[in-house]
């Protein structure tokens, strides 16, 4: 099933640029180091792109972070590449827009370049002052955390964050895209299904 965005679009319009950085695995910060690096902290300019898989690439890695069923997971975004101070913004602006983490089981997670995507949090808009995703990022230093299913598989997963800054209005949607490699142990028996990037979203 492919997903509508619908949007509420800012009324200024300023440039972003942000990227997803780093993982933190619990309470352990993993930095980087299975993070797909995206070449750099522009937007994507097209649902269509194939950049909507794991971002603007080519993006590759070469390392897998560990995690266990049912524990945590905290992806991190920042505007500058390297940049994980609390003192700025995560993505600056009247950058305001959803938030959505997914994930995929892949065979190897450090060549696969497709998947299933199936959604495990989301921060959209619940009309309230300081509630877009965006928003929240900002407020918690560009973290967000969330929880590996306990019934997944074990097995190698791409982990795709992804922000949408809306500013620009309704029938331009500016997503910010970045995959990291993790493999999941002591998992169950579940493989949900999902939706394939590109090709999840349409205009309406």
């Amino acid at each position: 099933m492919k997903s509508a965005i619908v949007v509420l679009a800012a009324a200024t319009v300023v440039s972003a640029h942000s990227t997803w950085q780093d993982l933190w695995v619990g309470s352990t910060d993993k930095a980087s180091s299975c993070t797909r690096t995206v070449k750099d902290n522009n937007p994507i300019d097209s649902l269509t792109s194939k950049d909507m898989f794991c971002g603007r690439g080519p993006a590759t890695q070469s390392g897998v972070c560990e995690v266990a069923a049912g524990s945590a997971l905290t992806v991190e975004m920042h505007a500058q590449p390297g940049e994980r101070s609390c003192s700025q913004p995560a993505i600056g602006g009247n950058h305001y827009g959803p938030v959505y983490i997914y994930m995929a089981k892949v065979s190897d997670a450090t060549t696969a370049q497709s998947g299933s995507f199936f959604k495990v949090a989301e921060d959209g808009y619940t009309g309230t002052t300081a509630s877009w995703g965006t928003e929240i990022l900002n407020a918690n230093c560009g973290k967000r955390a969330f929880t590996v299913p306990k019934s997944l598989a074990s097995g190698d997963y791409l982990v795709r964050a992804e922000a949408i800054a809306l500013h620009a209005g309704a029938q331009n949607p500016q997503p910010y895209v970045s995959c990291f490699q993790v493999k999941v142990t002591g998992g169950g028996s579940a493989n949900p299904s999902g939706v394939s990037f590109p090709g999840a979203y349409k205009l309406r």
